[in-house]
Order: C-alpha cells, then structure tokens, then sequence
C-alpha cells in the first residue's frame, strides 16, 4: 500500500522544555510518509533553537520562524502550507505513541473517512487533582526549573473516549456530538486526522478573533463539509495538563460567558444546516452548560465553571420553550469585563 502524505501542523510557542519530545514522538511516527511543519509563533524562550536542532536531524520537517499572531493565524499558516492528503494538528508541549498516526490514515483509507476520530490520553501531573495543592500552585510564580527536594511523581494518565469504534453517516456523528459538546474528544483538534481537500474545497480556516475555543469552531465547520466519519478505538495521543497554561489561569465567568456565546452560533448552524435543529433545539443549548473533561474539579476554574453554569442555568431552565429568546436576553444584558 502506497503511504498518503500527512502534513502534521505544529504551532509552537514557548514551550522549549516539552518541545523536543514533541517531535521526537512525531519523527517516531511508524508512519513515516510525513510533512512535519514547525511554525515559531514568535516565541521568547529557547523554542527557537529547539526547532532548529530538530530540523537539523530529520529532513521531513520545515521550520518557519515568525512574529506571533496567535495559535488560529499559525495553524491557518500551516493550513496554506501542507501539502498532504491528511492533515494532523500537534501541540508542542504534547506526545504521540508510535502508532498514533498509522492507525488513524489506515482507518481513513480503508473507510473513505474524511474525519478518523480516536481516544486520547490526558496526563495530569501528581497532585493536580487535589484542590487545595492547585489552588496554591496557581498563585505562585512559575517555577523556571523543578524543585529538587521536591519528589517527581509519575503522572496519572486518564483515557477518554464518546464514541464507539465504527463507521457514522454526518446525522449520526453530529448527533453523538450533541451529547458532549464541551469535551476535548469532540472539540480537540489532535486526536483527529483531517481530509486535506474538505478543509480546501470548504475554504475552512480558524477563526482568529476568538479566545479560546477556536478549534471546536473549526470543528463543527468541518462536520458540516465532510460527509464520512469514523472512530477507533486506539489512543495515541497524550494531552499533557498544564495548570500554569492561559486556560487554566485566566478563566473567569465573563470569559466563559463571552466564548460560549460567540461559539455557539457555530454550533448551532451545523444543525440548521443538517435540517435537525428544531427537534433537538433544547439539547443543543446545553453546550452552554457543558464543559471539558477537565480534572481541575475544585480551586479557582471550579469556581468559575460553576458560575457560569448557574449563569446559564437561570435563562436556560429544563424544558425551556425558546431557547433562542433566552440567549438573546443573556447577550443584551451580559456581565461587564472586570
């Protein structure tokens, strides 16, 4: 079997110290018919010179050195730039298992699939999940270098998967969507492998105004141009948790409130367009109250999620009859920015 050209888009921004086994685990790829694309988003650490020495070992990647513009900008300069038929997205303090992009391109050929989808990994680090230690970390400086009296444990590392393995029609994928909206599994961009020529035929490209949430919108754009779907039942992703990442500490309930009623147009027309929006109007509203399989479960994003959620929750009670009248009344009248 002839290996199809993956073009494995990653953005890089500061993240030196994770950055190298990134692209190791990319280089290590069984699949080995790969276009790796490094896009410097203007980063201020050693992420640089990170790059280079992994360009220097391994001709299959392409450095590009620019000024930030933001994670959307960069992806969608990787998008102009791949020329593969399959297009994978990796962030560069993450890692990929050998097998992680064979196993999704064999799906996609052996299926006619324009979007494989698979289970990830999430890495939490030791103590993450306990409130109090979380709390405590995010309101100190970040640590450059680790404490070495402090012990390193080994991470805990949790697999999450929503959709059993098979074959769905576009109905069916976005149904099983509609049922957790919020999830990294459906929302993520990396444990996917994408059809090159939906996102270009499309003109699919990331929305660059957004603060967060800009690949779920990409996501639902591209369910609605892509007509085949397949899930795996094989992890090879590992999504790394980072408490001291913008996510985590720059959360509050006025930019969740912000994002998720910007997101949600998007959302909501991929059903329009699917012609099943009325029937599953009120389901689909509670995207507004889901959020991510996160495990950051108490502290500061608790609290915050919380918020929102009661927030949402007034306007949007069980049953609600017009959703749409409930959103707008939240629109005109949402929380001032502190």
């Amino acid at each position: 079997m002839e290996q199809p050209l993956v073009s494995v888009i990653v953005p890089v921004y500061n993240t030196e110290k994770q950055l190298g086994r990134c692209v190791e685990s990319i280089c290590a790829q069984t699949w080995q018919n790969l276009e790796i694309i490094l896009l410097n988003d203007g980063s201020t650490d050693g992420s640089l010179a990170v790059c280079e020495a992994c360009r220097q070992s391994d001709p299959r990647i392409r450095l590009v050195d620019k000024e930030n513009t933001g994670v959307s900008a960069t992806r969608n300069l990787g998008l102009s730039l791949a020329t593969g038929k399959y297009i994978q997205f990796v962030d560069g303090d993450d890692s990929l298992d050998p097998g992680c992009t064979q196993s999704m391109v064999e799906a996609a050929e052996e299926n006619a699939a324009d979007l494989v989808i698979a289970p990830y990994k999430m890495v939490i680090p030791r103590g993450m999940g306990l409130g109090q230690r979380l709390q405590e970390k995010l309101s100190l400086p970040i640590k450059s270098e680790p404490d070495p009296n402090e012990a390193q444990e080994e991470p805990e590392i949790r697999e999450y998967s929503f959709l059993p393995a098979g074959v769905y029609g576009q109905v069916e994928y976005a149904l099983a969507l509609m049922k957790k909206p919020g999830s990294f599994y459906y929302g993520a961009l990396w444990n996917k492998l994408y059809r090159r020529e939906v996102i270009e035929q499309a003109q699919l490209r990331f929305v660059d105004d957004l603060p967060w949430g800009e690949d779920f919108a990409f996501n639902v754009q591209y369910v609605r141009y892509a007509g085949r779907f397949c899930a795996i039942d094989q992890p090879g992703y590992y999504y790394v948790q980072n408490p001291q990442s913008i996510c985590h500490t720059q959360i509050n309930p006025v930019t969740i409130v912000q994002s998720k009623t910007t997101l949600f147009p998007y959302y909501k027309e991929l059903f329009e367009a699917l012609g099943i929006y009325e029937e599953n109007r009120v389901e689909i509203y509670k995207y507004l109250v889901e959020m991510s399989e996160s495990i950051f479960s108490t502290g500061p994003l608790k609290k915050a999620v919380t918020e929102v959620r009661e927030m949402f929750r007034d306007i949007l009670p069980d049953g609600v009859s017009d959703p749409d009248k409930a959103l707008k009344s939240l629109s005109d009248d949402k929380p001032d920015a502190q």
